[in-house]
């Protein structure tokens, strides 16, 4: 209303013209502003949540390792090196799980044998038959072995490391590598421990061992 009020005086028109042109050219600059600012805004709202769904750390933490009961293995329909086997880990059902295990382990050495099982793996499709997590083992090219969780400990137990606290992934993402980023610092130390940056893996307090292989590593 302000505006229709001026209309009747043509000479002070001008300058409020200008007035009014300046004042337009400014909000467009403003809206730059605001919009750049908006832009910088959703950019870094957009990075924050891929911040939080993906955890920058990359440590042992990430993994989520269980004592595994391997009640029973057979050899896979379709590959001579593979077992297939079904193994508790605390949940409901037991897990199917495949392993490259046949020129190491007898067949008769897996049945109902105790393990540790990496059980946020994406499920994964070998030779036809989906396996749904991995058997844990001390691994030269030569020799492999299962690794041993301590006495007195059930599947489902949790594998801790001191000093590396955090909820494991639901899921690795198998683009991210981050197993593959974690597994070099997986060593049998002299004494038998399985170690991770050095620090003993642990069960209830108790640790994980390898039967007899000493010095290698582990995957």
């Amino acid at each position: 209303s302000g505006h229709y009020g001026r209309e009747p005086e043509p000479k002070p028109q001008e300058p409020s013209n200008n007035q009014n042109n300046k004042g337009q050219q400014q909000p467009k600059k403003q809206q730059l502003k605001k919009k750049d600012a908006n832009n910088n805004k959703n950019a870094s709202a957009a990075k924050a949540p891929a911040k939080g769904n993906e955890p920058a750390k990359v440590d042992v933490s990430r993994l989520d390792m269980r004592v595994g009961l391997i009640r029973s293995a057979k050899l896979h329909p379709d590959a001579d090196g593979l077992y297939l086997e079904e193994v508790e880990c605390g949940e409901g059902q037991p897990r199917q799980v495949i392993s490259g295990l046949v020129r190491h382990i007898p067949i008769e050495e897996m049945q109902m044998r105790p393990c540790v099982l990496l059980c946020n793996l994406k499920p994964a499709k070998m030779r036809g038959v989906m396996s749904h997590a991995m058997v844990m083992c001390a691994s030269t090219p030569e020799k492999v072995e299962i690794l041993v969780p301590p006495p007195g400990s059930k599947p489902g137990d949790k594998v801790t490391v001191e000093g590396f606290v955090g909820d494991p992934d639901q899921q690795l993402n198998p683009k991210k590598k981050v197993f593959e980023a974690i597994q070099p610092d997986f060593l049998v130390s002299p004494e038998g421990y399985a170690l991770y940056k050095g620090v003993p893996w642990k069960i209830n307090g108790e640790h994980v061992t390898a039967p007899s292989m000493r010095g290698c590593g582990i995957k």
